[in-house]
């Protein structure tokens, strides 16, 4: 986990509009994001590898993969991720239900 990525889960969880069908309150929310931030690792992002993802926003998420010695970075965006300039062969992009197979399968 990293500044970026905790900023960005943060926002999202807190767009009422966007989760209003969701059963959980923004509290419950909230929780639910403490307890999955505990179970992280933090992880601070010293070197900055520009991988050149068309949505610069993005690149944080490749840089933490990194410095964190991540096997895969799970995403919806991989149309996006999938297109970097700088690859790395031991990190692995996929979708959560690929990454699911891949550790249950």
């Amino acid at each position: 986990m990293g500044v970026a990525l905790l900023a960005e889960y943060e926002d999202v969880l807190a767009r009422d509009a966007l989760l209003a069908a969701s059963r959980l309150s923004r509290g419950e929310r909230e929780e639910l994001l403490d307890i999955f931030i505990a179970r992280c690792e933090w992880t601070r992002v010293y070197f900055a590898w520009r991988t050149n993802l068309a949505d610069e926003a993005d690149n944080h998420l490749i840089e933490l993969a990194v410095i964190g010695a991540a096997s895969f970075v799970v995403s919806r965006n991989l149309r996006d991720l999938a297109r970097a300039e700088l690859k790395f062969p031991g990190l692995r992009c996929l979708d959560p239900v690929a990454f699911l197979k891949e550790l249950f399968v």
